[in-house]
């Protein structure tokens, strides 16, 4: 029974396979679009594409090329097909600015590249091609329903962007004298951070573990630029506090200061 139900399954696929077949290889273009469609619509994108993607060029210069190339790039994204995907959609956008689909396909051309946006620790160049796809899609469609959510979608690109500068300021911290000073590294790392990200929620964290580097190169460093470094590091505790009066590295913070001042002249 059983070994009859999968041979009569496999004579439906194979059937179905045959027709899928024929249709790519029909000159009835209306047939191939009809059923494009079919499947589109019923979530079989790999089909859909793969008879939309013919159909864009024989259709050119019609209403039925944009619904093809937008279905198509479409089908690109369902798949999972990022990268092909975004081409397609900015290819939509420049190839027909005046559809009424061409404010969807800016913005999946910006979701396209945030879909890529890889781990913190990786190349970070389809995350910025995200934001810069989001804040044009804002700016040109400032009142679209979609405005708010390229926002938010670009500020998860940018606290992301925040995150990746953190790790490598923390890098440098952790490596220490390690074939160099890393703690200036660290220093100028979390300031750039600090510069780029004001919001980021790693910014108290970042402005301790500028004071922090700042006073172990003190106590480091050689005697002719001790009390120099030791000035800075009083400079930079008193901005710490000042920025963050209520800060949970409070009291380390204020040990470096009592050490600092303490070895003062």
């Amino acid at each position: 029974m059983r070994n009859s139900l999968l041979f009569v399954v496999f004579l439906l696929l194979f059937a179905s396979c045959s027709e899928y077949q024929k249709l790519l290889k029909s000159d009835d273009t209306e047939l191939q679009y009809e059923a494009a469609l079919n499947y589109y619509q019923e979530g079989d994108y790999t089909r859909a594409a793969r008879l939309f993607e013919g159909l864009i060029g024989r259709f050119r210069g019609t209403e039925r090329a944009e619904m093809s190339h937008y279905i198509y790039a479409d089908c690109l994204f369902e798949n999972g097909d990022y990268l092909n995907a975004g081409y397609y959609f900015d290819l939509f956008t420049q190839n027909y600015p005046t559809s009424d689909l061409v404010e969807d396909a800016q913005f999946m051309t910006a979701y396209s590249s945030y879909k890529m946006s890889p781990n913190p620790r990786l190349d970070q160049t389809d995350t910025y091609n995200a934001i810069d796809g989001f804040q044009l899609f804002i700016n040109l469609y400032p009142n679209s329903e979609r405005a708010e959510e390229a926002a938010d979608l670009m500020q998860e690109m940018r606290d992301k962007l925040a995150y990746k500068a953190y790790l490598n300021c923390r890098l440098y911290y952790e490596m220490g004298t390690y074939m160099g000073n890393n703690y200036q590294s660290a220093v100028i790392t979390a300031r750039n951070t600090l510069e780029d990200f004001p919001d980021t929620k790693y910014s108290e964290e970042l402005a301790f573990l500028i004071l922090d580097s700042k006073y172990i190169q003190a106590m480091k460093s050689v005697e002719e630029r001790q009390q120099e470094r030791l000035r800075e590091t009083v400079d930079e505790y008193y901005a710490f506090i000042n920025q963050y009066p209520e800060s949970q590295y409070m009291n380390e913070a204020h040990n470096i200061f009592e050490e600092a001042s303490s070895m003062l002249n």
